[in-house]
């Protein structure tokens, strides 16, 4: 009778422990960063871009990897002639979770169009929250393409669905981010104009395109930018679409929190405006 209690007392140990070790593998294989690889990239630039995300090829088998293709790039970017998408995936991005309350921190290599800052307004847009992010393209592309990358392997490293909607918005708001950068030849700017009119908009109960272009026009004296009738009413349309997005200010201050310290250092308002 004893002897049998020991054999049951020690399958119950061996059970629990091979349930941690379970468990303890499961945690182990979900930490596992992503990457995102463009489809069409050949076999040498898929080198360089994985050289440039400090990936060593040899030890792919501990990313979890997803491919984006042209296809998903232009279901998102018809915001864009599409010869500026073209007609490859290149664009390659590298995910990585970080702790909560460590907020979105990018990093571009071979990025012409799209500054780090662009991309963590669009990412926190999106409701991509606490990861670090690094953007490689083969050789100098523009690198909007880079975010349908970037928040396809953000759902799938969480689990997370993000919207359609949330999806649309944020390439809307990189592609007029960077237009407007080009257009200012300012992207510090650009990002800061962007961040402080989406604060201003989810801050205050704005309900009316009149009161989103009074906060455009508000944000354009803090900043000192003058914008044309067009860019105000591209502005105004992707205010609204951020504003029916469920979209908390703290954590978007939270997890752009560079670009919301620069305006801080400015004394820029950003507690709205009405």
């Amino acid at each position: 009778m004893f002897k049998r209690k020991i054999i049951t007392l020690s399958a119950i140990m061996i059970a629990g422990l091979m349930t941690f070790q379970a468990n303890v593998l499961a945690d182990a294989v979900e930490e596992k960063p992503y990457l995102s690889l463009g489809a069409d990239l050949s076999t040498d630039q898929k080198s360089k871009v994985l050289e440039l995300l400090d990936v060593d090829e040899k030890a792919l088998d501990q990313y979890n990897i997803v491919t984006v293709t042209n296809a998903d790039e232009h279901k998102y970017l018809d915001y864009l002639d599409s010869s500026v998408i073209g007609t490859k995936a290149l664009s390659s991005v590298l995910v990585e979770k970080r702790d909560k309350g460590e907020g979105i921190d990018v990093t571009t290599k071979n990025i012409t169009s799209c500054t780090a800052g662009m991309y963590e307004n669009a990412l926190t847009t999106a409701g991509v929250t606490d990861a670090t992010v690094t953007v490689a393209g083969p050789f100098n592309i523009t690198g909007t393409a880079a975010l349908v990358g970037a928040m396809n392997a953000y759902e799938d490293m969480t689990g997370e669905d993000i919207s359609s909607e949330s999806k649309d918005a944020a390439t809307n708001e990189l592609v007029v981010t960077s237009e407007l950068a080009d257009q200012l030849n300012d992207s510090d700017k650009a990002e800061q104009f962007l961040a402080l009119i989406k604060e201003k908009v989810l801050s205050d109960d704005v309900k009316s395109e009149s009161d989103i272009n009074d906060i455009i026009d508000e944000c354009s004296k803090d900043l000192d930018i003058t914008v044309t009738d067009d860019q105000k009413a591209q502005i105004a349309e992707l205010m609204q679409k951020i504003n029916k997005l469920d979209l908390n200010v703290n954590d978007l201050k939270e997890q752009a929190s560079k670009i919301y310290d620069k305006l801080s250092d400015m004394d820029i308002d950003t507690q709205g405006i009405f």
